[in-house]
């Protein structure tokens, strides 16, 4: 039986994000779930690997509040290629001598993709243009012109280099943001080309990578935990379940901060009973009110 909430799982190098939704599926027609709602907090590429959220039930509806969360990664970026779709997988586009790289002038490289920016995403993401994932026009073969897009990036730093060939980068970024697309840019301000050989997820807001064959649930007081929250009473709990408001109260703070710097995602309040997570509440006049009703709780 798959439980409602969110899943903490590995994604492995050579799995796309839906085929471990394909799996969560299989488990779930199998256990008679047949229409449990399942979905993803970000798409990690096929040659990534590393944490991946899945989402069952109603915590579906929380899929929107994952995407401002910074996301830590580690990348290898390859010097002196420049590919087509910015990784490892597509085709030489331009190559350049990277034999004068040295890591200082790699550390100033980083300084000014730092902060908010423009980027432009690579034609090979799930990015949308008329309502169709880019990389599905780019494979078919057609012209695909990707606008700039407003990103977050929070922290980079070098953690090893093998130069010329290649260096690793951890970085943290909020959800939009495209590390292929850092490597490739990272190259051509060096004049050398680059492209991403390798990407790992190692957390998403406060949570890391479970590790290999490794899962972890989620509920209760451990969804969202970046939000203050109101704990309910039982009356209180049956006014917002038939639509009502409740009274202000007083909330407790969240249990989990956003690094300092990082956007504020604007946090809803949570609403708390009997340790289960049953609402996301909004002010709503003197009181607060439901947008979020999260049926039965999770």
């Amino acid at each position: 039986m798959i439980e409602a909430g969110i899943h903490l799982v590995h994604k492995t190098v050579g799995q796309s994000s839906f085929d471990v939704i394909r799996g969560f599926k299989r488990r779930a027609f199998e256990a008679g779930q047949k229409k449990l709602a399942l979905g993803h907090g970000g798409t990690l590429d096929p040659f990534a690997d590393g944490l991946l959220l899945v989402l069952a039930g109603q915590a579906t509806r929380l899929m929107e509040l994952m995407h401002p969360l910074p996301k830590t990664y580690v990348a290898e970026v390859a010097w002196g290629v420049e590919t087509d779709t910015c990784d490892l997988q597509g085709l030489p586009l331009s190559e350049g001598d990277a034999s004068q790289l040295t890591p200082a002038a790699l550390d100033a490289a980083l300084t000014p993709f730092l902060g908010w920016t423009e980027q432009v995403p690579p034609a090979t993401s799930a990015k949308k243009i008329d309502g169709e994932a880019a990389y599905k026009k780019a494979h078919r073969g057609e012209v695909v012109l990707m606008k700039p897009s407003r990103v977050f990036l929070l922290s980079a730093r070098w953690i090893r280099h093998d130069l010329p060939r290649r260096s690793t980068l951890e970085i943290t970024c909020r959800g939009g943001f495209y590390v292929r697309s850092l490597a490739r840019d990272l190259g051509r301000s060096l004049g050398c080309g680059a492209h991403l050989a390798a990407l790992r997820r190692t957390a998403i807001g406060p949570w890391g990578d479970p590790g290999l064959d490794q899962e972890r649930l989620l509920t209760g007081v451990d969804l969202l935990p970046w939000c203050p929250s109101r704990l309910l009473s039982d009356e209180e709990a049956d006014h917002l379940s038939h639509g009502r408001a409740v009274p202000v109260g007083e909330s407790q703070p969240a249990s989990w901060a956003l690094p300092e710097g990082f956007p504020d995602p604007g946090a809803p309040l949570r609403a708390l009973h009997g340790g289960r997570l049953v609402a996301l509440l909004k002010p709503a006049g003197e009181g607060l009110r439901t947008f979020a009703n999260l049926r039965g709780g999770l």
